[in-house]
């Protein structure tokens, strides 16, 4: 109205039908609530799933259910975009799984009421093992081997897909994809990154939005630490620093355009901001080749944000 005040608000992301009476602007009337940011974009990336399949001419979908945040995030938003009917998820573990991670993706399952089987891995990783054995004699175990696990679980999730007629969600976050810390071929694999222009930090605002009412999400998946589950006593934080450092820097530079000078004039380790940028530029290849995802940020990797495939200049 005249004075600045929201006097109606339509349904967001739903269809809806709103009249306004212009002639009643003058006359005194309640605030309109503000809608959560959280809670909104909870509801695009309902309704994004939900749009994305059935344009798809897909109205089933099948997941990789880890026991950790992101996949049960993933797996929720699916339950409520399709009806927990049409969604199968799958639990893949390895020798290096915890029986917390599995006893977590059950009872989620249970939780959503929707399908779910478990198909361990131990015993194509063995038959890799084998096969490349001649060739890696002598040479330490790296990432390599780790690699090797999520390529497994993608391949076996498109199985699942192809034969199925499912559509593979894949459940990486945007904190994630931005530094690289996911497998081409892998956990990247997917018709629909669900997620991908989620930051980490966002995802547990998110997961615990879906708790409000009742406990859909176990606590425990909420509350351990993040782990790739990849191999022994592995934690995300060995290999980047806090969720909330890395949000935090990715927001400034790619949200709201800041150096990496300005970044760390807010209280950021100015070389831990140039490492952060330094892999971020480095992994454009994995993001050109990921799955197309759900834009709920200013500035989402994709279409939203032109950068050269591979580049040599330093920021």
């Amino acid at each position: 109205d005249a004075s600045g005040r929201t006097r109606a608000v339509a349904r967001g992301f739903a269809e809806d039908m709103l009249i306004v009476d212009s002639d009643d602007w003058h006359r005194p009337g309640p605030d309109q609530p503000v809608v959560d940011s959280v809670a909104q974009v909870h509801q695009a990336l309902v309704l994004g799933v939900r749009d994305y399949l059935h344009k798809s001419g897909f109205t089933r979908a099948v997941l990789g259910l880890s026991g950790g945040i992101d996949s049960a995030v993933t797996a929720v938003l699916a339950c409520q975009a399709l009806g927990p009917e049409n969604v199968l998820c799958v639990a893949l573990p390895s020798p290096y799984t915890s029986a917390a991670s599995v006893d977590d993706a059950r009872q989620l399952a249970a939780n959503l009421g929707c399908d779910f089987t478990v198909i361990g891995i131990s015993e194509a990783m063995a038959t890799y093992r084998t096969a490349l054995e001649p060739l890696f004699a002598g040479l330490a175990e790296d990432t390599t081997e780790q690699n090797i696990q999520a390529r497994i679980r993608g391949n076996l999730l498109m199985a699942l897909s192809n034969k199925f007629g499912r559509l593979l969600l894949s459940t990486g976050n945007k904190s994630e994809m931005a530094v690289g810390y996911c497998t081409l071929y892998g956990d990247m694999c997917g018709g629909l990154a669900v997620i991908a222009d989620v930051p980490k930090t966002m995802v547990y605002q998110i997961a615990g939005l879906m708790n409000s009412a009742r406990e859909i999400i176990p606590r425990r998946t909420i509350e351990r630490p993040p782990t790739a589950e990849l191999k022994p006593d592995q934690c995300d934080q060995d290999d980047l620093p806090s969720y909330e450092v890395l949000d935090a820097v990715l927001q400034g530079y790619l949200e709201e355009g800041k150096d990496i000078a300005e970044i760390a004039a807010q209280g950021v380790d100015e070389q831990l901001v140039r490492d952060i940028v330094r892999r971020m530029q480095r992994n454009e290849h994995k993001r050109k080749q990921a799955p197309p995802g759900i834009k709920v940020t200013t500035k989402a990797f994709g279409p939203g944000r032109r950068y050269p495939l591979v580049q040599g200049f330093r920021e």
